[in-house]
């Protein structure tokens, strides 16, 4: 492996913000990024790569290699949360290993929105389907987690709202925004595209920066709990995350030849949702521990994929 893609990864800008992010916390300094403008910056980054992949897409021919790679994705999402499950019940409670499961079996917008500007750095172009695969993989990983819970749930006092549940899976804030933004980045203009193309393209990796030094903070701040839960939930965090992202490299070879495609296909394997499925389960299963499945994808496996997982990724796609 060449070791030089890991060192430039861990001397990216964006991932050194994240780190002064946790270095902020440890000094007990008040550095913070007020609410509202955290939630306006995340608003930004997927309303930005949902308009360029729209714009991507635009250009794309449907074939069958799309198709193959939408179906291979959902599958992503459908495997991960049921196998992770099994080895997760083996030490949590069937609300926590389903949360868990769940969460690692979805996918974290902010790792792809990383993940899009590794690749620009290495001169690849992100294809715009990859966008709309993305968000099609948020709500399978939900649906098997809660499934899995009300089929293993032995007291069976706490109930699932499927209807409530599935409704949410669509029309969460982030699902709704980046798949709007793909297709109204579809159905507008070259020409008209052009006129916002410095707020969508030159704009992007200082908001990222920002973004991540508040993930940073965020992350800092929920380390101090976590570790009362013991070394496994550490341990699972630091390398199912490893081996999804290495095994669906390694198979996705088998639906795209494309490094690009291949290599956002690692990363949305290897990530965790730390939105969607938290938000989706503080309603439908308020019994799960948000202080263990929030830390898991945050503070450990987000970090984790982009210091670490990336350039692994990044070397298998290109040589296996």
């Amino acid at each position: 492996m060449d070791f030089s893609l890991l060192f430039e990864n861990l001397t990216n800008p964006a991932l050194l913000y994240f780190i002064l992010g946790i270095i902020a916390v440890c000094l007990k300094s008040d550095l913070e990024i007020p609410n509202n403008s955290s939630k306006f910056i995340s608003l930004y980054l997927l309303f930005a790569i949902g308009f360029k992949g729209g714009q991507e897409l635009s250009h794309e021919t449907i074939n069958s290699e799309i198709i193959w790679s939408m179906l291979f994705g959902i599958s992503i999402a459908i495997v991960i949360p049921l196998y992770t499950f099994f080895i997760l019940k083996r030490q949590l409670n069937v609300y926590d290993a389903g949360a868990i499961a769940a969460a690692y079996g979805s996918i974290s917008a902010v790792t792809f929105v990383t993940a899009v500007s590794y690749l620009e750095s290495h001169q690849l172009a992100l294809h715009g389907y990859m966008v709309a695969i993305m968000a099609l993989m948020e709500s399978p990983a939900i649906i098997v987690g809660l499934v899995l819970i009300s089929i293993f749930n032995k007291e069976k006092t706490q109930k699932i709202n499927k209807i409530e549940i599935l409704r949410h899976s669509f029309t969460n804030g982030s699902v709704l925004l980046i798949l709007g933004s793909l297709v109204i980045g579809f159905l507008t203009s070259e020409k008209d595209a052009q006129g916002i193309q410095p707020f969508t393209n030159d704009l992007f990796k200082g908001f990222l920066a920002i973004f991540l030094l508040d993930m940073g903070i965020t992350s800092g701040k929920k380390l101090k709990s976590f570790f009362a839960h013991g070394w496994f939930p550490f341990a699972f965090a630091f390398v199912i995350p490893l081996c999804n992202g290495i095994v669906f490299a390694w198979l996705s070879g088998f639906v795209t030849a494309d490094v690009s495609n291949r290599f956002i296909f690692a990363i949305l394997a290897a990530s965790a949702s730390y939105i969607a499925v938290p938000a989706a389960m503080k309603i439908t299963v308020p019994k799960a521990n948000p202080g263990l499945f929030l830390p898991m994808a945050l503070a450990i496996t987000f970090p984790v994929n982009i210091t670490v997982g990336m350039p692994i990724y990044f070397y298998i796609v290109q040589h296996l």
